[in-house]
């Protein structure tokens, strides 16, 4: 029985997976916080619980993210794209995933696949926070709603309406002015998903859409944001069950990889 792990250690949290032969056994998330190797243990014990494993019974354990060379306990390092890539089309892989959209906390990326699910084409953007998860955290503060709650209270929205910025700065002082003018909070939430799914979309369109998309990350979470999301596209997206430890996942089936190439 072999078993590895994968540790994600995002900007905003970390993330763990365990996996046994290919299959996910446990997974775990903690705030990232001022120490992420103090972080990335504690989710990785969350993840071994589930398990119902110990720490020595990992055979293999493979870090990514902007903060993977901090986590101690990995054997080795991968990028966050290969990661994201190798876990979105393992956990798509009944769908046949061409094209993954996904929302980070400091970040968002587009991954292009071909037909053998390589990666082909990927855009980032790690400039600033226009369309990530910290854009809608940061919003849902203004409007003094809990981030979980956005969701569901975008669905009942009459009137959305238009935001136009998706520059954190501007767009924190355009949401406070248009609760002054008596806008509903249901209208406005609509109103940001709508501006973050429209950069999203440039972003796509570049790099190029093609079905199956894969939508993970945090905001996949979102019950307005993946509405939104396919009203632009016109069609529907594949969202995993656990969306926030999809890239952990990547890198645990990435160490698999590693062990069964050494034996």
């Amino acid at each position: 029985m072999v078993t590895t792990a994968g540790i994600d250690l995002g900007s905003t949290y970390v993330k763990a997976a365990v996996l046994q032969n290919e299959k996910r056994v446990g997974h775990g998330i903690m705030p990232t916080g001022a120490y992420p190797d103090k972080s990335a243990m504690r989710a990785l014990a969350t993840a071994l619980k589930m398990a119902r494993l110990r720490l020595e019974d990992i055979d293999y354990a493979v870090s990514t993210g902007y903060g993977r060379r901090i986590a101690r306990i990995a054997n080795q390092t991968i990028s966050e794209i290969s990661a994201n890539a190798r876990g979105s089309k393992w956990l798509g892989r009944e769908k046949g995933i061409r094209t993954i959209i996904d929302i980070g906390g400091q970040d968002t990326k587009v991954i292009s696949l071909d037909d053998e699910c390589n990666i082909l084409n990927f855009a980032m953007n790690d400039k600033c926070a226009a369309g990530t998860g910290r854009f809608l955290e940061i919003l849902a503060k203004v409007l003094d709603v809990p981030l979980d709650d956005m969701g569901r209270l975008s669905l009942s929205a009459e009137r959305p309406v238009e935001i136009t910025t998706t520059c954190l700065v501007f767009a924190k002082s355009e949401v406070a002015s248009l609760i002054a003018q008596g806008h509903g909070k249901e209208d406005i939430i609509a109103g940001i998903h709508r501006a973050v799914a429209r950069r999203l979309l440039v972003m796509a369109r570049g790099v190029g859409v093609r079905r199956e998309v894969f939508f993970d990350g945090g905001p996949a979470r979102n019950i307005g944001m993946i509405r939104t999301l396919e009203g632009e596209l016109g069609f529907r997206l594949c969202v995993p069950d656990e969306p926030q430890v999809v890239t952990a996942t990547g890198a645990a089936l990435i160490a698999q990889e590693i062990l069964s190439s050494q034996i």
